[in-house]
């Protein structure tokens, strides 16, 4: 199914957190739970987010979010949010955060353990509208999850599920550059590749969504050609922008779907929490990208020549290698193998690759084998 439908109230500029106490206002939102983690608090940005918003709005703060969220994480949220009679939701940090306070927004208003709102499930219409409103405020330029209406928990089973509805999509996302000026190198890197990734996959979705189209390959022209700079010099203003900007336009053309990079990204992160998001989805790209090139939908709408044409390579058969070029560049990982990753988890990774919500969208259905030989060519 074709979707188009753009619902979020997006605020994009430096300085954007200071509108944050008038868009609670606007939301409804009087005594809010602040959903963070520790690095944020430690790195002085969750007090910036707290001097913009009037004492009496402050709330309280959750700080316990892992680097990948989990069911626990969400009931140790839920249980505070309701401790203090809050009312709302703010999500302040990375992607990880952001979907935290999505699972707190789900389980502080339904009952039930998680994964019965899980998309593979058939989840997703039991979330209501009584899902606690949230505004999200993101601290790194990857995820958009501000500006999407899913997230990515583990469940109390160990799988790595994805939540899916509209009653999730944030009332407002704040995006201020400047929360992201004092992002180390290497997170900048990675999670910049992860806007990358998002902005190719959905490109590459077979669904018939033009203006989605032309917002990821924006985001793709933008990132490519400021992900460099923003890792080289972090207080770069207006490459932070520019990466904030691919974060949010990938996160908008979500809604096509995603594929093979994501499934395989999803399970991998299942099976090791300690992996981040963004740089498997960086490994896996070049790979997905080979297995993509022959669908039907690819080429028939030189999918490959137009990505190619944004990021100013000749043509599409430049793309994976430009992909593991830039990676190197960028400091990060070499391959699956320099992460850890071992051949011996290749059948949990496929297995879970295979349910995932993002394998039916890719523009080729990959078999167990075809997920298998991605794995090797990105060890």
């Amino acid at each position: 199914m074709s979707l188009i439908n753009y619902l979020t109230q997006i605020h994009i500029e430096h300085g954007a957190r200071k509108l944050l106490a008038g868009e609670c206002e606007r939301v409804g939102i009087r005594k809010p739970l602040i959903v963070t983690d520790a690095g944020v608090r430690a790195a002085g940005v969750l007090q910036m987010l707290l001097d913009a918003l009037p004492a009496d709005k402050r709330g309280a703060v959750y700080d316990g979010t892992p680097p990948n969220p989990n069911e626990a994480a969400v009931r140790d949220a839920t249980a505070l949010f309701r401790q203090h009679g809050c009312d709302g939701l703010i999500a302040v940090g990375g992607g990880s955060s952001i979907d935290c306070a999505k699972g707190t927004a789900i389980a502080a208003r339904h009952d039930g353990p998680l994964k019965t709102y899980a998309t593979i499930e058939g989840g997703s219409p039991k979330i209501s509208d009584a899902a606690v409103p949230l505004i999200a405020v993101p601290t790194t330029a990857g995820t958009g999850s501000e500006v999407a209406r899913g997230a990515i928990v583990i469940v109390d089973d160990g799988r790595k599920l994805g939540f899916h509805s509209w009653s999730l999509m944030p009332r407002a996302a704040i995006c201020d550059p400047e929360l992201t000026l004092g992002l180390p190198p290497l997170l900048t890197a990675a999670t910049g590749m992860d806007a990358l990734a998002h902005c190719m996959e959905t490109f590459m979705a077979p669904p018939f969504n033009p203006p989605a189209d032309g917002i990821a390959l924006d985001g793709l022209a933008r990132g490519w050609a400021f992900i460099e700079r923003a890792t080289r010099d972090g207080a770069d203003r207006d490459a932070r922008l520019q990466m904030m900007s691919t974060s949010v336009q990938g996160a908008l053309a979500f809604q096509k779907g995603l594929g093979c990079v994501h499934s395989l990204s999803h399970s991998l992160g299942g099976v090791n929490p300690k992996l981040h998001h963004g740089t498997l989805n960086a490994m896996f790209l070049p790979a997905v990208i080979r297995f993509n090139a022959t669908a039907e939908s690819m080429v028939k709408e030189r999918r490959l020549a137009r990505m190619a044409q944004a990021m100013n390579l000749a043509s599409g058969d430049e793309l994976p290698e430009a992909i593991q070029a830039m990676n190197r560049r960028l400091g990060l990982p070499n391959g699956l193998a320099a992460m850890g990753v071992e051949p011996a988890w290749f059948d949990r990774i496929i297995e879970g690759a295979l349910a995932d919500h993002c394998h039916k969208t890719n523009p080729r259905i990959a078999t167990a084998d075809d997920y298998r030989a991605m794995l090797q060519m990105s060890m």
